[in-house]
């Protein structure tokens, strides 16, 4: 299996450049997403590699050939695309069949190789229908059905679900992954849904203004976001960021927020930070409404509470600045008068720098 490197790569249009000479390398067998808000590159970046967009600077590297100037459909990798680009007057074996009747493969091959993909994906008894006669979630497999058949080194997803409704969106990404695990090809995957991203990925690639921000494993940078952007963006709900001072006491370091002093964890890069303006970050996942044993507590205004069955959300607010707290129901309905405090333990509290947001301890950083 191939894997895939970007060294500095730069794509400009005309003066603007829209990609900031990011490096990347994706393994052998690898599923790697993509994801960022709109605008952060992740499209335009799968699209050159894809060599559908041309690469104004530094070098792609696909099974260790340099691709920059290779046509795309001589880089051996296939595209699923966000509409699916079926053609709606052939039928589902057609269109599953249309890329190796281009590269004239022998009929008694395509048959045989759509009867198998076509098994995969649980598409046999559609055969004979054409697009238009299909559910949404049967043709994006077909669109899959399309690139499998080809058997290529590189599996490339443009936002394949973002067209389909919630529960299909759910069945769709357990299907993408376990066809993944089965087939073992190198696949690069872009979404702008950070829950599809934390279910697909062995690793994330966070993006943001055509930079790369963070690499790692989904509970990596669940646990340990290099920045606020990082931290605002993994997570559903995301982080709770609250600005705030560095204090101190017998205990060792605070965080002054109001007239309330929260315990920080004991990192070495607060010792002499003093004063210093910092953001701290909870995870709603992180904070009860019950007293924590060694923990710090905070008043807090709740206004607003969303039910989910066994849990809830507590949409309240901190220092005047909107908090989430996610929290057991244990089957019973809350109120608005029976949550008046949070607590949380210093070791699951994230502190970044006030300034440039970048997190105190983490590897690389402060």
């Amino acid at each position: 299996m191939s894997g895939v490197v970007l060294e500095q790569i730069v794509k400009r249009y005309g003066a603007v450049e829209v990609v900031h000479g990011i490096d990347l390398e994706i393994a052998p067998q690898e599923f790697v997403v993509l994801v960022g808000p709109s605008g952060c590159g992740k499209s335009t970046t799968l699209r050159m590699i894809a060599g559908l967009e041309e690469i104004s600077d530094g070098v792609l590297k696909i099974a260790d050939r340099v691709v920059n100037r290779v046509a795309p459909k001589d880089r051996d990798v296939a595209m699923v695309f966000q509409n699916y680009a079926l053609y709606p007057h052939l039928n589902v074996a057609d269109n599953i069949a249309f890329g190796l009747r281009i590269r004239k493969v022998k009929k008694d091959q395509i048959v045989q190789s759509v009867s198998e993909v076509a098994d995969i994906l649980g598409l046999s008894e559609y055969l004979d229908r054409r697009p238009a006669d299909l559910s949404g979630g049967q043709r994006q497999r077909v669109a899959m059905g399309r690139a499998i058949v080809r058997h290529p080194e590189v599996f490339l997803f443009d936002e394949p679900l973002s067209n389909l409704d919630a529960k299909l969106r759910t069945q769709m990404r357990a299907e993408i992954k376990r066809l993944h695990n089965r087939l073992g090809v190198t696949s690069i995957y872009v979404t702008h849904d950070q829950v599809e991203a934390m279910t697909l990925a062995d690793r994330i690639v966070v993006m943001s203004d055509g930079k790369i921000e963070q690499i790692g494993t989904p509970m990596d940078l669940f646990n340990n976001p290099v920045n606020t952007f990082v931290a605002g963006f993994i997570g559903s709900p995301p982080m709770n960021q609250i600005d705030a001072v560095v204090g101190s006491n017998d205990a060792g370091p605070v965080a002054k927020i109001g007239d309330v002093d929260v315990q920080l964890p004991a990192l070495d890069a607060l010792k002499n930070a003093t004063g210093r303006k910092i953001v701290v970050g909870m995870r709603p996942e992180h904070v009860s409404i019950t007293p924590i044993a060694g923990g710090s507590q905070l008043p807090v205004e709740l206004d607003l509470i969303e039910t989910l069955g066994s849990e809830a959300l507590l949409h309240t607010h901190v220092a005047n600045k909107p908090f989430v707290i996610k929290a057991d129901t244990n089957g019973e309905v809350m109120r608005l008068s029976d949550v008046t405090s949070l607590s949380i333990a210093p070791e699951q509290i994230k502190v970044f720098d006030g300034e440039s947001g970048m997190a105190f301890g983490h590897p690389g950083t402060i």
